[in-house]
């Protein structure tokens, strides 16, 4: 995607960050008629210029303009209030949530005392420390029981100096037997991260990823995969994408890109909506708006998510849909694995366990009763309406149901229990490991 001169591409984490920051300073010049005015005057004749549509721009401005000669601002004494407002007031016309006025007198300042090489060097080592101490929006990336890569991705950095962080991620993923994406706390950010990250997604040929216009220059761009990426690619991994309402802007394009490629599976809620990049621009010396410049157009789809958001495959909310992304996973590795009970028995391990937790089964005082007793060096008891596991003299641990006659330990992954009848009486305890291994203890013989 190209990059406009004057705009700098942001997410929305860091502008809600610096007015954390700003909030807490202990004292901010209150708001004058006068300032009021060479506010709207500023913001009018930069989205004129450069807001991505001229004729929403002109009713935009319009509207602004009106307000203040009506002196609907008038009583706003609060320069954070009044950002607020004529953010609220911009964005009843336009509906473009990336469009927002931004009370910024020490990131500005900041900015304007920024002369020499050496300031502009500390200026950018102060941004990408920033940055690093948020790991570069990798919040976390592991690999799940069953073979399962896991990558918490908190925003899209800018790629010269998080690319290292992200090829790292991705090739740490490349081994797994499918990868979920958790965009569910992420804002947004830099287009080329999203080409980056999805390049490790597809083979070499290279892939049509979105279009792009920019009004201010008239021009078009387009984004593809990279011919070349450092480490392995992952073309045929499954890929399922977690969303919610706060997925916005470049988690968003991730996410309508992958699910229109049909690369990838979508779960959770619905995304924010944001479809037009842009950049911050210095309004006056105490505010900034971030405007909108350009607009996406899915080659496949040939429009956006602008207003609408990306909907999920598979809808659910929130909170659950790590939950569900790994069951459907799980469940997906199997059919596609049904012919070897190795790896059935491999993805069916951790699809029990989630089950448990997603599902929890309860089983009658009787029936696990009539689990108790001694099955060689193995002593099931039933106490206080539990039931227990205990080898030897080794640690005594709770049995949980997730059939009615196989048991998870609580506290211990690698082992479980199966209990075998014949008719309605127990005859054995069948251990189960993770590595595939079993073995059996009669019931009442040592």
């Amino acid at each position: 995607m190209k990059v406009i001169s004057k705009f700098t591409v942001v997410t929305v984490t860091f502008f809600i960050l610096l007015v954390s920051q700003l909030s807490a300073q202990q004292k901010v010049e209150i708001l004058t008629a006068k300032e009021q005015q060479t506010v709207v005057d500023s913001i009018g004749s930069k989205l004129n210029a450069n807001y991505v549509f001229p004729e929403i721009a002109t009713k935009m401005v319009s509207s602004i303009e009106s307000k203040l000669e009506n002196g609907n601002y008038k009583s706003i004494l609060d320069p954070q209030e009044f950002a607020t407002t004529l953010t609220a007031d911009l964005q009843a016309i336009s509906n473009d949530k990336h469009l927002r006025v931004i009370f910024a007198p020490g990131r500005i300042a900041e900015q304007q005392q920024t002369v020499t090489a050496e300031d502009s060097i500390a200026y950018l080592n102060r941004y990408v420390n920033n940055m690093k101490r948020n790991n570069f929006g990798f919040k976390e990336v592991k690999i799940m029981a069953g073979n399962i890569g896991y990558l918490d991705l908190r925003s899209f950095s800018n790629v010269e100096y998080a690319g290292e962080t992200a090829v790292s991620a991705m090739n740490f993923l490349s081994n797994t037997d499918a990868i979920i994406i958790d965009l569910r706390n992420n804002g947004g950010g830099s287009p080329a991260m999203i080409q980056l990250i999805t390049s490790y997604l597809f083979g070499n040929d290279p892939v049509h990823l979105n279009n792009f216009y920019w009004r201010p220059s008239n021009l078009n761009s387009q984004t593809w995969t990279l011919p070349h990426v450092s480490g392995k690619r992952s073309p045929d991994t499954p890929v399922f994408v977690l969303t919610s309402g706060g997925t916005f802007s470049a988690a968003e394009e991730f996410s309508y890109n992958l699910k229109h490629l049909e690369r990838a599976t979508l779960v959770g809620e619905t995304t924010g909506g944001g479809a037009h990049p842009g950049g911050s621009v210095v309004a006056t010396d105490r505010f900034m708006v971030w405007v909108p410049t350009g607009r996406a157009i899915n080659p496949i789809t040939n429009t956006n998510w602008e207003g609408t958001g990306v909907s999920p495959h598979i809808k659910t909310p929130a909170a659950d849909a790590l939950d569900i992304a790994y069951k459907n996973v799980l469940e997906l590795l199997m059919k596609n694995n049904k012919d070897d009970e190795g790896l059935q028995a491999f993805y069916e391990w951790p699809l029990a366990e989630l089950s448990l937790k997603t599902n929890p089964m309860t089983l009658d005082a009787k029936t696990l009763k009539a689990f108790a007793g001694i099955y060689g060096p193995r002593m099931v008891t039933f106490e206080s309406g539990k039931l227990f596991y205990q080898r030897g003299s080794g640690t005594k641990y709770e049995l949980l149901p997730y059939s009615n006659h196989e048991f998870i330990l609580k506290g211990l992954d690698s082992f479980r229990i199966r209990f075998l009848a014949e008719g309605n009486t127990i005859t054995a305890l069948q251990g189960l490991y993770d590595n595939g291994h079993t073995d059996k203890n009669a019931k009442g013989k040592e």
